[in-house]
């Protein structure tokens, strides 16, 4: 008797794809990469576009800002905002990956203080020089690092200017210290902790790792992987990522203009005579843009039915 096989589904019973705008701020798990949480998201709500703001290691948890639509306009917006973290440092080891994923390379019985910590930690705050972890997205010669050391490659990143604007030591016990950081694009928390072990004299790498703030996104924005498709109130405007930016009101005609990529001029006494906006007409998103001047010159203008 032959096997009988399962039906495979019409193609008409797909999912239909459908225009969904606005943000999801996933609180993602451990273990799950950032690409695999924007291919959940974008399948519960069956959308045509979608994309995140910031990478988030699969070991570490919290904060992923996933756009959908029209709101993958204000990705750049969420990313160049300031991000908070929570984590753990594992003391008298340094690894390959400068987390618990990597080889360990060197070890040490030194263990620290918290005297010790809370000292040094002023040397890593403000503006500094930081040396990106060799297992990371940064690319050399078109290739990403990561790919290049799994290769068994040697690569050499060169120091990079961030901004780390508060560093807290909150729990220390043992062989292990927690700490919260405020920072700004472009820091490496696996490279914070491999530095500090350096300074101290007894190596150290990332042991958990939890993002607790993107730009204008926090915990309580958060929301599961169940509540996407299950809560509506779980996807926020497209405006949300620009809370940290003025907004001004314009008519219906210069909506129009905006939208066709056209300048215009803004009147009255509290129009402003310069910097970043974004406007709305009748409380629709129309465009983000710089006024030059009295000028608004629009730099992404937004389809969301005005």
């Amino acid at each position: 008797m032959s096997e009988e096989r399962p039906q495979r589904r019409p193609h008409g019973d797909r999912p239909k794809k459908r225009d969904v705008n606005g943000w999801i701020i996933l609180d993602k798990g451990v273990g799950m990469t950032s690409t695999h949480a924007v291919a959940v998201v974008k399948r519960g709500l069956s959308a045509k576009k979608a994309g995140h703001a910031g990478t988030l290691d699969p070991l570490a948890s919290g904060i992923l800002p996933i756009a959908l639509g029209e709101a993958t306009k204000t990705v750049p917006f969420v990313m160049d905002g300031r991000k908070s973290y929570v984590f753990t440092i594992a003391w008298g080891a340094e690894t390959t990956t400068d987390d618990t994923e990597g080889e360990i390379v060197e070890r040490t019985d030194k263990l620290p203080d918290p005297v010790e910590i809370e000292a040094h930690l002023p040397r890593f705050t403000g503006q500094v020089q930081q040396v990106p972890p060799r297992f990371s997205a940064i690319k050399i010669a078109g290739e990403r690092a990561y790919d290049l050391a799994r290769d068994g490659e040697v690569v050499e990143l060169q120091p990079r200017t961030v901004e780390i604007d508060r560093l807290s030591l909150i729990h220390h016990e043992g062989n292990r210290s927690v700490i919260e950081a405020d920072c700004g694009k472009g820091t490496y928390v696996r490279a914070i902790a491999r530095d500090l072990g350096r300074a101290l004299g007894c190596l150290g790498h990332i042991a958990a790792l939890r993002r607790t703030r993107v730009g204008p996104f926090t915990e309580h924005d958060a929301v599961t992987v169940d509540d996407v498709a299950a809560d509506p109130a779980a996807l926020r405007p497209v405006e949300t990522a620009l809370n940290e930016i003025p907004a001004i009101a314009v008519s219906r005609d210069m909506a129009a203009r905006l939208m066709r990529g056209q300048s215009i001029i803004l009147r009255g006494r509290e129009a402003p005579l310069s910097g970043k906006v974004y406007a709305t007409c009748n409380g629709v998103l129309v465009a983000v843009g710089d006024v030059e001047r009295g000028e608004l010159v629009p730099h992404r203008v937004f389809n969301l039915g005005v």
